[in-house]
């Protein structure tokens, strides 16, 4: 293979400009796409990778796949091939900084949150698409000075069934792969969805969960270790958010968040109540110690009597200490307060809720399920009611009150919209589709598409198609039809007959062609309906009318013709006659034509003079003449 660098020619197309990047699996290179005049990033598969005929099968289906990707927060793949050898993908270059540099630089929860939010939701439209990205990590994530973020290398990033090789290297950063990655089982959307969360946790926290000597020794930890939690790195960090990025991090891949839609709710909910508050327990001092008294060796001197009334004066402020004791903790029963604040944890996923509530001390009841048009997971209600607005919950108390504890909270939980067939629509008009997709629980989306099959304001087809069944509220396309696709009619004036025929098929309508007398040059189109620039359906019939040139008139032959009826011939055809006489000696030809001007056939301009010799028999003396004939 050629080598590429810098002023090399790629595909005979692309003009290599820079290095901007290199990875294990490729070279990335600034290029001019000389076809286009636009700048593309280039990236070339290195040549180990090429030789791999599994791998090169791979590159190619997912390289497709990542083309099919139009996104706002996914890199545009604009074109791939195969030269000298190797393999490229031409993608969009992007202008910004990587998110790895903005982490290192620093930044706060909230400017961390949105930043996944964008990763995620590209990630979420790749999935729906079937592609799964197998290498999320900071640095393929570049973000412009909008604070936009896009996800490169789209469906290009797995070689073969692991990330790890046999060597016991990582292809990519192994710092971002999902344990089940790291073991070389199946790689899923979910697994992606790990590599996110270890994107937030390095962006909370400015660094990721497991650092180790080798990149097999962090992928054993990815296996086998807890993560820190981020609070305990960034005190700034939320309990929500703080479960959120846990929940991200779980070892099975079904105890995280099974799609890019629940992540990013749960990451909204994270910002919108991030929690956090300290417990409010009431808190009570134990009892003092009950202490013996001990008695007094009885002093010299001291009668019975004495001693037996310091007894009973004794006795008196035992009683006394024992009565005021008891009227504290009568008071304290009678006057604790036994209610509490409950949390607001409604409008939050059910995981997010229930860290907020063990965070504030209370523990989760049964947890109730009902369809709902709510996203999956999220509280619809709690009971008790949080509080404010509704009253404080009792505390559950035994023994007077003396041991109370928060009560637990009961949890209703959307489960999602639920699922039901999407109605068939073909054939109906917009509104009617439109009304029977909202009544069947689903929404609509419209796009217009030409047909010459199906009238225009009915539909063609829907996606999902009708008899599919599918989550409820989930928007079905309706591709309804404007009609036959119209065409321009060209500038015919003026063109040829033959190359205006041509255009006219060209447009795919039909000619209809007719002639008349111009003064304009034969063969030309002097005119022609409708008029340039007008719309049309195919097949339409577009008109012309052609030149045949000035009208002419024919000359008759004249010669032989008596003098009167060649006059009236000349006449008869719109030509002006002209008679001169000549001597002849032949008696036949006295008073006949003997020669004419234009001679016959000839065409001539209407009006035009045609000059008749007539013979005459003169006298010996006699001079020819010439005279006109009158009207």
């Amino acid at each position: 293979m050629a080598e590429v660098k810098q002023d090399s020619v790629v595909d005979d197309r692309y003009r290599v400009l820079q290095r901007i990047g290199s990875g294990g699996m490729a070279d990335v290179w600034l290029a001019e796409d000389t076809h286009l005049q636009r700048q593309v990033a280039l990236k070339v598969l290195h040549a180990r990778f090429a030789q791999d005929t599994e791998f090169v099968a791979r590159f190619r289906r997912e390289a497709e796949a990542a083309a099919s990707l139009q996104h706002p927060n996914i890199v545009a793949v604009f074109d791939r091939g195969e030269v000298d050898g190797t393999y490229y993908i031409a993608m969009q270059h992007l202008e910004g900084r990587t998110l790895k540099q903005l982490i290192d630089a620093g930044l706060t929860p909230e400017q961390a949150a949105p930043l996944i939010r964008q990763v995620l939701e590209g990630a979420r439209f790749a999935h729906r698409h079937g592609v799964v990205h197998r290498d999320l990590k900071p640095q393929n994530v570049i973000v412009d000075d909008e604070g936009k973020a896009t996800v490169t290398d789209f469906g290009i990033a797995q070689a073969g069934v692991s990330e790890i090789t046999q060597a016991g290297s990582v292809l990519g950063t192994p710092h971002y792969l999902s344990p089940e990655q790291a073991q070389g089982f199946e790689v899923t959307a979910v697994s992606d969805l790990y590599s996110v969360g270890v994107m937030l946790y390095e962006a909370l926290t400015r660094r990721v969960p497991f650092e180790a000597d080798s990149a097999v020794a962090v992928a054993m930890k990815q296996v086998s270790q807890p993560p820190q939690r981020p609070s305990s790195i960034n005190p700034q960090v939320s309990p929500a958010l703080d479960a959120v990025v846990m929940r991200a991090l779980e070892k099975e891949p079904g105890q995280r968040f099974q799609s890019a839609d629940a992540f990013i709710a749960a990451l909204d909910a994270a910002l919108k109540d991030p929690g956090g508050g300290a417990e409010n327990t009431a808190a009570f001092a134990p009892l003092p110690p009950v202490v013996a008294v001990p008695e007094e060796p009885v002093a010299e001197g001291t009668t019975a009597e004495e001693e037996e009334k310091r007894r009973r004066e004794r006795r008196v402020w035992i009683a006394i200490v024992v009565a005021v004791l008891i009227g504290l903790l009568v008071g304290f029963i009678l006057t604790r307060d036994t209610t509490t604040e409950v949390p607001n944890v409604t409008g939050n996923q059910l995981n997010v809720a229930i860290a907020l509530l063990q965070q504030d001390g209370f523990s989760v009841g049964d947890v109730k399920r009902v369809e709902r048009e709510a996203p999956a997971g999220e509280v619809l209600e709690q009971d008790p009611a949080a509080s404010p607005p509704a009253d404080e919950a009792s505390l559950d108390c035994a023994f007077l009150t003396l041991f109370c504890s928060k009560p637990k909270v009961m949890l209703t939980v959307s489960s999602g919209p639920g699922s039901a067939k999407v109605p068939s629509t073909a054939g109906l008009s917009q509104a009617e589709a439109e009304k029977e997709l909202e009544g069947a629980g689903f929404e609509a989306k419209v796009v217009s598409v030409h047909s010459k099959d199906v009238e225009e304001g009915l539909v063609i087809k829907s996606e999902p198609s009708g008899g599919q069944t599918t989550t409820k509220g989930t928007e079905v396309l309706l591709e309804v039809s404007s009609g036959p696709k119209l065409a321009k009619v060209p500038v015919l004036v003026g063109s040829q007959r033959s190359l205006a025929v041509q255009q006219i098929r060209g447009r795919g309508f039909t000619p209809s062609v007719e002639e008349t007398v111009s003064k304009e040059p034969a063969g030309q189109v002097i005119r022609q309906s409708p008029s340039a620039g007008s719309q049309l359906p195919p097949g339409s019939t577009v008109s012309i009318t052609v030149s045949k040139g000035e009208e002419k008139a024919t000359i008759p032959n004249l010669i032989g013709k008596l003098r009167s009826e060649a006059v009236e011939a000349v006449r008869a055809e719109g030509l002006k006659p002209t008679v001169q006489e000549q001597e002849t000696e032949v008696p036949s030809q006295v008073g006949r034509v003997t020669d004419q001007f234009p001679p016959p056939s000839s065409e001539v301009k209407p009006g035009s003079t045609v000059t008749l010799v007539v013979g005459k028999a003169a006298p010996e003396t006699a001079e020819p003449e010439t005279e006109a004939e009158g009207e």
